[in-house]
């Protein structure tokens, strides 16, 4: 196995893979997506930690649609190979790249045109993944509270975001503002929106296959069967089989989000993780700890929640998993740099766990 770092859009730095490979990094995920631009950061999180999707939104999409072109992905590739990480997936579409294709809406066939161009690109690029959360809403419905060790800030759930998605909006981002006083989105069914997954999959899974990218799916955060009055595509562990099952190709696999996936009651998270491990199923993984399930749980120290990490460790080398790792989210730490440290923390546990004879 390997270890990575997360990377958003504003930390494609020389100064931010150092400290990555720092950390222990030799791999990176990258999310070209600017979460925050031209819409609020939440008070007291600092710019590096996650956005927790509130009712406003993320901000403005479609802003880093550049960064996407073969020309810059080979840039970056080759910028952050200097510094010693290979660029392993590239995280989520852009919203407004494919705003249509999640609402079935009359301009799907034109994104999906388009999100056929950003697979030959990454493909072409030598990034071997693209992860994807197939969602209207997004992440939605967390609070920003002391919930980790030592009253640490982190992320939680205590209910259900019931606000409507006005129009202009998908995935938390405004991909029109002109239609934010227009209405709000119309409410689907969960089937309708596995129909539309369905379509997706069926027009760009044989691009993924011809250029050697996997997609890999992202489990619904926060795992229930809706928010925000529009439905979660995969809330449940037994969803992830239906996907899988769809269409049976190396190209189809799993974003698994350890985090996501211990949020969902009425599993067994170490059963969960070996039945998928043993189909090769996962493309990489989310390491993060947590306590409580859906709808009422907190992000924990990765050493402090429920979950067992070192036993999820030794589940996977047991099925051979060789993919990468990488620390998506980190309470944050009293001290002058609290991302970067709340994120040194978990790479130097992570480190530990996959040197160790487990």
């Amino acid at each position: 196995m390997k270890l990575g770092f997360g990377f958003y859009s504003h930390m494609l730095t020389p100064r931010d893979y150092r400290f990555a490979v720092q950390s222990g990094a030799t791999h990176a995920v990258v999310h070209l997506v600017d979460y925050t631009y031209g819409g609020p950061q939440e008070a007291g999180n600092e710019k590096d930690n996650q956005p927790i999707g509130g009712g406003d939104g993320w901000g403005v999409a479609g802003r880093n649609l550049h960064l996407w072109d073969e020309e810059a992905l080979r840039q970056m590739v080759s910028e952050m190979a200097e510094q010693g990480l290979t660029v392993q997936a590239i995280e989520n579409f852009d919203p407004a790249d494919w705003y249509d294709v999640l609402l079935g809406g009359p301009k799907r066939d034109e994104q999906i045109e388009t999100i056929q161009r950003r697979i030959r690109a990454v493909g072409r690029a030598g990034i071997p993944a693209i992860g994807y959360n197939f969602s209207i809403t997004g992440v939605s419905s967390r609070v920003s509270r002391p919930f980790a060790r030592g009253n640490a800030e982190s992320v939680g759930m205590t209910q259900a975001d019931e606000r409507p998605v006005p129009k202009g909006m998908v995935w938390n981002m405004w991909y029109d503002q002109s239609l934010a006083d227009t209405g709000f989105q119309p409410s689907a069914s969960e089937e309708e929106l596995w129909s539309r997954w369905e379509y997706f999959m069926d027009a760009v899974l044989p691009v993924a296959e011809k250029e050697g990218v996997t997609l890999a799916a992202h489990p619904d955060d926060p795992p229930i069967p809706t928010a925000r009055q529009q439905p979660k595509f995969v809330w449940k562990p037994e969803q992830y089989q239906r996907l899988l099952d769809y269409a049976s190709s190396p190209a189809n696999k799993l974003e698994f989000c350890l985090g996501t996936l211990a949020e969902m009651p009425g599993h067994d998270i170490y059963q969960t993780v070996a039945n998928y491990a043993k189909q090769k199923a996962i493309s990489y993984v989310h390491f993060r700890n947590i306590s409580g399930t859906a709808p009422n749980y907190q992000e924990k120290f990765i050493d402090e929640g429920s979950v067992d990490m070192r036993h999820i460790i030794a589940i996977l080398k047991e099925s051979e998993f060789d993919g990468v790792l990488i620390p998506d989210h980190t309470p944050l730490m009293s001290c002058e740099a609290p991302w970067h440290a709340g994120m040194a923390f978990a790479m130097g546990y992570m480190q530990a766990l996959l040197q160790e004879d487990i």
